[in-house]
């Protein structure tokens, strides 16, 4: 940028301003501010995988997470559903059945389970017609 002075007929000392430095700045800001913005889908627009049920905004949830553990039990990987152990893929397609698909379900994996066995969960849920099928490593 380069200052410089100018004579005039009124003031002997006018300042003078090269304004193309100023364009080149001005420039080179908008491209900084084009590279560095995320094009992402704003939060207020995700579908929430957590929804309540109740319809009403001031009263308690009636949310019950739908919960599919994925573990061993004596060395025999089982699903457990609430407080019911389920052995096989039907089991847990009989036990999936009677509940609210719309609410999604999670599948809770842990440690030292075959993935072929915690695959099958996933499967049973989404053959189910649950909206929201989510799996979740459990952390020990």
């Amino acid at each position: 940028m380069r200052i410089g002075t100018r004579k005039s007929r009124r003031r002997q000392d006018r300042v003078t301003l090269n304004m193309a430095s100023f364009i080149d700045a001005t420039f080179l800001l908008l491209a900084y501010f084009l590279v560095t913005t995320s094009l992402t889908m704003p939060e207020d627009r995700l579908s929430p995988t957590l929804q309540t049920r109740s319809p009403e905004a001031g009263q308690a949830s009636d949310f019950q997470m739908q919960k599919v553990d994925v573990l061993r039990i004596d060395g025999e990987p089982v699903y457990r559903l609430s407080s019911r152990v389920l052995r096989d893929r039907t089991e847990l397609r009989d036990a999936l059945e009677p509940l609210p698909k719309d609410a999604g379900v999670f599948i809770l994996v842990h440690d030292e389970v075959p993935v072929g066995f915690a695959v099958a969960a996933i499967q049973v849920a989404r053959d189910m017609g649950f909206d929201q099928v989510t799996y979740v490593p459990a952390r020990q």
